[in-house]
């Protein structure tokens, strides 16, 4: 058990890795809502343990099973966002397989933490009937308002859209090793919530709201059972664009040896232009790409990722990649020269650039594939439609 400690309520609670766990009078959905993955976002968890208490001072009658976990114990404790890895960093299939070979004394402090999680998923998982749904609660070191981040498959999308909040495709793609990147692998819903800046009391409370949202869309609850609208309202006002959704285009990554520092006021989702000052590297200036807007703008003293810029995504698009997905149309693309299946499976693509110079990122983004450049000449793309369990999910109110 550890002690983790809230700027925003100034307020110290004590907890394990299950924070708690509920189960409902009837067969339904299993959500699980992680908190602290980073140990300086303590929001989370505060608002996991405010919504169990709640649920069970009311005795509100629910289906499924509910589970909250907490992710960096250590690095909580000392309210660091990790000591010496990022534990929301160490979830590729490589390192996951690694760390099942690994003995407890191999390991270092965050891959105990991560073996501890993936042993209390795996139980989750092998022991609980689904539906399952998988919640990653975050904050921000800017300020920013509600938002979503998402591995872009046609389920996530589907089942986010409907949340009041803007929606970001593609983060997976800039980041290596995420947890929920690892845990849609496996086909199932699951999805980032930033809820706002670290220290700030209305992160608690959005977070609040979310998992109340989450248990009433995902079946758990009725609307008429919490205060649905105020949950409601309090992330749609707070929200410049309601369900707005965002593509990541370039991402400015922080070197090992390099002294980076943003320029000060950036605000999440804030407009910027094309040659606008944003940020200084080794006392070089960095200068915006293209007009868009700032994303994740980095104000504390670790992480690699600077900041990232962003672009909506027209509605045109969003409903051409529906119809390409939903009639297979990647399955023609390997007719074509200079592009192969990377396997049997048929779930990943290897374009030869030199050959296949139409087929852009975008391109590939609208069938659902994200990206890895594997050399100047190719590009990997991984389709995130293979594994969808939509199955699973099929009986759901949501998904019809």
């Amino acid at each position: 058990m550890i002690e983790v400690y809230s700027k925003a309520l100034d307020k110290s609670l004590n907890v394990e890795r299950l924070i708690g766990s509920l189960r409902g009078e009837g067969r339904g959905p299993t959500l699980i809502f992680f908190g602290g993955i980073h140990g300086n976002e303590p929001a989370g968890v505060f608002a996991l343990c405010n919504i169990l208490k709640k649920l069970k001072q009311k005795k509100l009658s629910f289906k499924g099973n509910i589970f909250a976990i907490c992710g960096n114990l250590n690095a909580l404790a000392k309210g660091i966002r990790y000591k010496k890895e990022d534990l929301n960093r160490l979830w590729t299939s490589e390192k996951v397989l690694a760390l099942e070979k690994k003995t407890r004394a191999e390991l270092s402090e965050e891959e105990i933490e991560q073996q501890e999680l993936y042993s209390l998923i795996n139980d989750i998982l092998n022991q609980e009937d689904g539906p399952f749904y998988f919640f990653d609660l975050h904050t921000t070191s800017s300020e920013t308002i509600p938002f979503i981040t998402v591995n872009d498959s046609l389920l996530n999308r589907k089942f986010t859209k409907q949340y009041p909040v803007p929606m970001i495709l593609g983060l997976e793609e800039f980041l290596e090793g995420p947890l929920l990147s690892f845990i849609n692998e496996l086909g199932y819903v699951s999805f980032g919530f930033e809820s706002g800046q670290h220290d700030s009391p209305a992160s608690i409370k959005n977070h609040i709201s979310f998992i109340y949202l989450s248990l009433v869309f995902s079946g758990c609850l009725k609307r008429s059972q919490i205060e649905y609208q105020k949950h409601y309202n309090l992330l749609f006002k707070d929200s410049l664009r309601s369900q707005q959704i965002y593509e990541i285009y370039l991402r400015h990554e922080i070197k090992e040896s390099e002294e980076f520092k943003m320029e000060p006021g950036f605000i999440n989702f804030q407009p910027i232009k094309r040659g606008q000052k944003l940020a200084k590297s080794n006392e070089n200036i960095i200068l915006a790409s293209a007009s868009g807007r700032i994303f994740m703008p980095l104000y504390q003293g670790k992480g690699n990722d600077g900041f990232f810029e962003i672009r909506s995504v027209p509605k045109v698009f969003l409903n051409l990649s529906l119809v390409l997905r939903k009639f297979k149309f990647d399955h023609l693309l390997p007719l074509l020269p200079g592009v192969r299946w990377a396997s049997s499976k048929k779930n990943e693509l290897v374009v030869n650039l030199k050959i296949a110079r139409l087929f852009t990122r975008q391109f590939f983004h609208l069938l659902g594939y994200r990206s890895k450049q594997l050399d100047k000449a190719h590009l990997r793309v991984k389709n995130r439609e293979a594994a969808s369990r939509k199955n699973e999910y099929k009986n759901t109110s949501w998904m019809n």
